[in-house]
């Protein structure tokens, strides 16, 4: 981020009259700095900074690009003021936007979660970064504009450098995740390599030999989770040819991956997707590969959704209740804005394997 002194200067070289003071630079820029830089009028810059109507699209850009150049901060005290709450909690995801958008499981725990905080009026912001670093200066900003109470947050990685960060803000943040290796912050879990146990045990009990698993991104913790219960297994089973594969969650990744395995001389019999989404894409990759679903191969997803139920054949997958999950998520982390004491780390039920069309014997024809 740039440092005060080199933020300030106009284009033209100049420095707001705010921070001169006797030939030394002083003070932190103003609203009246960032009109007179941007050439608008205070309001304007009022309207803008605080996401009101009364500026034109364009404009707003400009005063935002402005107050970035200048590295305007809003004075958190006087937000503060009185301990006065900001009445909203933060989501801040570093995933492709692409991905987010497409996964039905962001949209029912976004849901849940809005549900969960709407009860006691209280907003979520949402956003949506590149990487780590972007996500952790979020909270550094938010949590110096108080424009938050407190975090949610996804996707634990592994050595998770979030962690020591959220813990040295002091700010109010639950977990959603686990179990441990997330510091002092609450958690709400389900047992991810249970569940992943439960799909292989299913799959080696209908006979098949050759599992392969598309995977998540690996530096997630659930995700080595769950290929670590793959593996471990698999060896227990005798099931020699498993495998896990990476992705980034993605549908493209997904079919790309599944139309690698399938070209194979000795392909899978069945994969296990990390995401409803990529079991989705491979469906499609095996139509038009020839391969029958199930007859030749069987599908299943980690994730359950409508978009799992309506696909023919209709996918097995792991079900539970994400808008609940939200739910709950929303409930413990304003239980812990509320009191500090107050956090806990909640374990949910294993989501369930439910049996649909996707899966049967191998080399079973269930149309005979």
């Amino acid at each position: 981020m740039l440092r005060l002194d080199s933020a300030v200067k106009g284009v033209r070289g100049r420095v707001p009259e705010s921070v001169k003071r006797k030939g030394r630079r002083v003070g932190r820029p103003t609203i009246a700095d960032i009109a007179r830089r941007a050439g608008v009028s205070k309001g304007a810059v009022s309207f803008a900074l605080n996401g009101r109507p009364g500026v034109s699209e364009a404009t707003r850009e400009r005063i935002l690009r402005v107050a970035e150049e200048m590295n305007w901060r809003p004075h958190s005290a006087a937000r503060a003021l009185g301990g006065a709450r900001a009445g909203a909690v933060g989501l801040v995801l570093a995933r492709p936007a692409r991905t987010i958008g497409l996964e039905p499981f962001f949209s029912q725990l976004l849901s849940g979660l809005q549900a969960g905080l709407s009860v006691r009026g209280t907003a979520l912001h949402l956003l949506v970064v590149e990487d780590t670093a972007a996500e952790i200066e979020v909270y550094r900003r938010w949590t110096s504009e108080h424009r938050v109470d407190g975090f949610v947050l996804v996707d634990l990685q592994v050595r998770d450098p979030r962690i020591p960060v959220l813990e040295e803000l002091g700010v109010p943040t639950t977990v959603i995740g686990g179990p441990g290796r997330h510091g002092r912050l609450p958690s709400v879990w389900a047992d991810d390599r249970e569940a992943m146990v439960s799909i292989v045990d299913y799959l080696a009990a209908l006979g098949h030999r050759r599992i392969a698993h598309l995977a998540g991104l690996p530096a997630f913790q659930h995700t080595q989770r769950r290929i670590r219960a793959v593996r471990d297994s698999a060896k227990r089973l005798g099931l020699t040819d498993a495998v896990s594969l990476p992705t980034d969650f993605s549908d493209a990744e997904g079919a790309a991956a599944t139309r690698a395995l399938l070209a194979r001389p000795q392909r899978p019999t069945a994969i296990i997707y990390d995401s409803d989404v990529m079991a989705v894409a491979g469906l499609g990759v095996a139509a038009e590969m020839g391969v029958a679903v199930p007859g030749e191969l069987s599908v299943v997803s980690f994730d359950d959704s409508a978009l799992a139920r309506i696909v023919h054949p209709s996918l097995t997958a792991l079900s539970r209740d994400t808008f609940a999950l939200g739910e709950q998520v929303a409930r413990e982390l304003l239980a812990v804005v509320d009191d500090p004491a107050a956090a806990r780390d909640v374990k949910n039920p294993t989501p369930r394997l439910t049996v649909r069309e996707s899966t049967v014997p191998p080399g079973l024809d269930p149309g005979n």
